[in-house]
């Protein structure tokens, strides 16, 4: 491995935020991908990169195109792929989301292969490649051995599941090492003024835009937690080809709501703990895209195992109670959420 830069794919997305500022605190140099330097968001990258006496370089490279991610990958010594569309609400032709994720891929793999110098890419996956478009099975635990079920799984899990299988086929077709981190649900602290999708739930039942709670399982999974199993994987040397499913703590969204609300309603907020019906969710979806998307997870919960990047990799997730509280904290500190709006 050389002593370059390690590349991160989006690098002003959620999780690649985290992970930028993992890479900055354990010492190495960083080059970011943005679709627009003109436009991005990057000053919270810049100030960890000071913060850290580190070297952080944003190049511009959009995963729709070709250009630039020759210059991109030039003299790294690894790539973080953690940049893919993540939606909002469903989209109502499923290439509008497969299509860029596959081909994205492609291109970071192939100029990861083209560089000279990358040897090793380390992929974010998701938990909706392992047990997308499954309903709950009693008994099953779901490990990285599991794939979604292509036949039900919505565009979304199809996505994830169709660029890990591209990622795998261009790894072994230009000797590659491939390793893949499939987290669940990802909360945890925004660095900047944002709206990540996965961040929806906790922002909604702050600003009291649920009457109610719908009966859902989250195993929820900190940002934070998820860039330090990509920096893990990039470390590790027997990494080299596998796939590291990372989940926290169980959550069914009562208990999030109850925890919010224990600690919010107090200064103001009117944080709902009543369950939801499954006939008032399914109202509420015609006119509320994200309520839609979640309608296939009421009541199922799915049980992982995290074994393998525990004992593999050393890995640990921190307290669920924490991330749920340091997400809340980031809504309000950038004025996303407010007591009584």
């Amino acid at each position: 491995m050389t002593d370059g830069p390690v590349l991160i794919t989006g690098a002003t997305g959620f999780i690649a935020g985290h992970c930028v500022h993992e890479l900055l605190a354990h010492g190495y140099d960083v080059r970011g991908t943005v679709r627009d330097l003109a436009h991005a968001e990057v000053d919270h990258l810049r100030a960890d990169a000071e913060q850290y006496h580190g070297t952080l370089q944003l190049v511009q490279a959009d995963l729709g195109s070709d250009d630039g991610w020759a210059a991109a990958v030039d003299g790294c010594r690894a790539v973080w792929h953690v940049a893919s569309p993540v939606p909002a609400s469903i989209p109502k032709d499923p290439e509008v989301l497969i299509r860029p994720a596959v081909d994205g891929t492609a291109r970071v793999m192939r100029a990861a292969a083209a560089s000279g110098t990358v040897r090793r890419v380390v992929m974010t996956s998701s938990t909706d490649a392992i047990c997308g478009g499954h309903r709950a099975q009693p008994g099953k635990v779901w490990t990285e051995s599991d794939w979604a079920d292509q036949s039900t799984a919505g565009p979304y899990p199809m996505s994830k599941l169709l660029a890990e299988r591209t990622a795998l086929d261009l790894a072994g077709e230009h000797g590659l090492e491939l390793v893949r981190i499939n987290p669940s649900l990802v909360l945890g602290p925004l660095l900047h003024p944002g709206h990540p999708t996965s961040l929806e739930t906790i922002r909604k039942l702050m600003a009291r835009e649920l009457p109610a709670v719908p009966h859902m399982d989250y195993p929820l999974v900190d940002a934070r937690d998820v860039a330090a199993a990509h920096r893990l994987a990039m470390e590790h040397p027997g990494a080299a080809g596998q796939r590291y499913l990372v989940a926290g703590e169980h959550l069914w969204m009562g208990e999030l709501a109850g925890l919010l609300a224990t600690r919010y309603n107090p200064s103001g907020y009117r944080i709902p703990t009543r369950r939801l019906p499954y006939a008032a969710m399914w109202l509420i979806a015609r006119f509320d895209p994200t309520i839609r998307l979640a309608l296939d997870y009421v009541g199922v919960r799915h049980e992982m195992s995290t074994a393998k990047a525990r004992t593999e990799l050393g890995w640990t997730a921190r307290p669920a109670t924490e991330t749920v509280i340091d997400s809340a904290d980031s809504l309000q500190r950038f004025g996303i959420v407010a007591p009584g709006r």
